[in-house]
Parts: structure tokens; sequence; C-alpha cells
């Protein structure tokens, strides 16, 4: 009986040595094979490989070879403890029906993953805008997509099912500048040309033109000025002009308006 005993705990000494080893060969060649592909990648001169949009190809791929080792090595790894593998999968089967129910937000992250490579709605790289936040796409995922926020660097997960709400920033960029209605057309469009140039100085502005009278506001006339950037300057580049534009009235002598009120008594 002890030998019997013995025996058995030996098998599953065993199993448990093939167990680990399966793991440890599965997650070597995960990243050895991740290893290629970064270094195929850096290595290319082809335009097609070195493009944003390959980049993000990369990190699906990846994506997709880690979910496949992790699913081939629990079966093996199953197979190994003696359990029937061709069984347990047509019992999943019977309980497909079952189980895409359970599922479904999941299958629709992936479908959705791989829709924003085929239509091309952003890649690794682009700004994006989801609900209130601007963040650059760092990983596009099978289930879900991770942005860093442009204002306080934090990553967030987007899931893919969502891509409908998600919108890419233009590198186009609108700032208003408001004259008192005192001030004249002659002078407004002199510090409108002036503010423009000086904004143009800045590096990460490619152009800024003059659009014209946007507003008769209450208080003010605003002039639209539009600018160019990088979205993912953005930020700096709209304090960089709103600088520019107090300075450019500064010098020529014209006050920031503020709201009034005009009280008349009888």
């Amino acid at each position: 009986m002890d030998k019997i005993k013995e025996f058995f705990e030996n098998i599953g000494q065993i199993n448990l040595i093939k167990s680990i080893i399966v793991v440890a060969l599965s997650v070597i060649l995960y990243y050895f094979i991740a290893y290629l592909l970064d270094r195929y990648q850096k290595r290319t001169k082809f335009k097609l490989f070195t493009s944003k949009k390959s980049t993000t190809y990369i990190k699906l791929l990846k994506s997709i070879i880690r979910y496949i080792f992790i699913i081939v090595t629990v079966l093996i790894v199953l197979q190994i403890n003696g359990v029937d593998v061709s069984s347990a999968l047509a019992g999943v089967g019977i309980l497909g029906v079952v189980f895409g129910f359970a599922i479904q937000d999941w299958l629709k992250d992936i479908f959705r993953g791989s829709s924003i490579l085929s239509d091309s709605y952003f890649a690794v790289g682009d700004i994006i805008k989801y609900k209130d936040i601007e963040g650059k796409v760092i990983v596009i995922g099978l289930k879900t997509t991770k942005i860093q926020d442009l204002r306080t660097s934090n990553v967030i997960s987007i899931a893919n099912r969502n891509i409908e709400e998600v919108q890419v920033v233009s590198k186009l960029n609108y700032i208003n500048i408001p004259m008192p209605y005192g001030v004249k057309l002659e002078k407004a469009q002199k510090a409108v040309d002036d503010i423009v140039e000086q904004i143009k100085q800045n590096d990460n502005i490619e152009n800024c033109r003059f659009m014209g009278v946007n507003e008769l506001a209450d208080s003010s006339i605003n002039y639209l000025i539009e600018f160019t950037c990088e979205p993912i300057y953005k930020l700096q580049s709209r304090r960089d002009a709103l600088k520019c534009v107090l300075e450019g009235l500064s010098k020529n002598k014209i006050e920031v308006p503020f709201t009034q009120i005009d009280i008349h008594q009888k």
C-alpha cells in the first residue's frame, strides 16, 4: 500500500515538474518572439514597418500571440496532469451558448480592436479625446486601448467597444483675441498682426493666421486666430499663444476688456 502511495506521489511530482517546465518554456518563447518583432521593426529600413500604424500592428500582434500562448500552455498543463482536453473542449461546445452571453462585452472589445486597425481610427502615438480626457495612445490591445492623459500623465484604459465616443485630436487650434469696442479697426488689425507674428516664433507652433471677427460680445469684439501644432504640444502651445496675446495687446496699448454692467437711473 505504501509503495502504491509512493508511486502516485512520484507521478504527481513529475507532473508538477513537467508543468513548470512547460510554463517556463512558454514564457521564454513568447518573450523571444516579442524581442524579434521589436528588433526587426527597429532595424528595418522599409517605411511600411517603421510607420506609426505598423507600431500599432506590432503591439496588437504581440497581444494576440500572448493570448495564444496562454491558452495553449493551459491546455498542455491540463493534459500533463491527466485532464482529457478533448472531452473538456467538447464540454465547452455544449456550454458555448451560455458562455457566449457571458462574454458579449469581451467579444465586442476584440472586434472593435480589430476595427481600430482595419478602419484606421487611430494608431499608437496619436492624440485622442475620450469624454473630457485628451491623451496619447500608448497601447492598442485586444480588449482595451491605453492612453496617457496630457494634463495629469495618468494612464487610462478605454474599452475598445467605446470607439464611437473617441475623437482624434486635430492639429488646428483657435483662440479669441478680445478688444474693447472703442479700439479703432486699424489699430486692432495692427495688434492682431503683431500677435500672429509673435505666435509664429514659438518652436512648437507650425503656422498661425488671422481668421476675422468671430463675435460681437457684450463687452468686447473677439478676433479669431488659428494656429497649428502637433496635438501632443496643444496645451503648452495654447499657453504660449495666450501669453503672446497679452504681450501684443500691451505693446499696442490695448487693455484686455472685462465684463461691465451699465446702470441707468431715472
